[in-house]
């Protein structure tokens, strides 16, 4: 992993960045030459696609989708 001081990166911060963004390659910024934070390239925008109301408008419902599959005359626990 690439590092860069954080002196350089604050005088460079914009081309830093768009280096990473291109090169999706990760970017260490030191301090005295310990590490201070690093730089990594943003996820795709597809992933952060929420799955809640993804199927919206992708299915029809057709008939009465409350009332008994079966006739209640047919259930035998009803039967007495």
């Amino acid at each position: 992993m690439e590092e860069v001081a954080i002196s350089e990166f604050k005088a460079k911060c914009l081309a830093l960045l768009e280096r990473v963004r291109q090169t999706k390659k990760p970017l260490r910024i030191t301090r005295f030459g310990k590490p201070v934070a690093e730089v990594v390239p943003a996820t795709p925008k597809a992933g952060q696609g929420a799955w809640i109301g993804s199927m919206k408008d992708t299915m029809q419902i057709l008939g009465d989708i409350v009332a008994p599959v079966i006739d209640e005359t047919d259930i035998e626990a009803l039967r007495e």
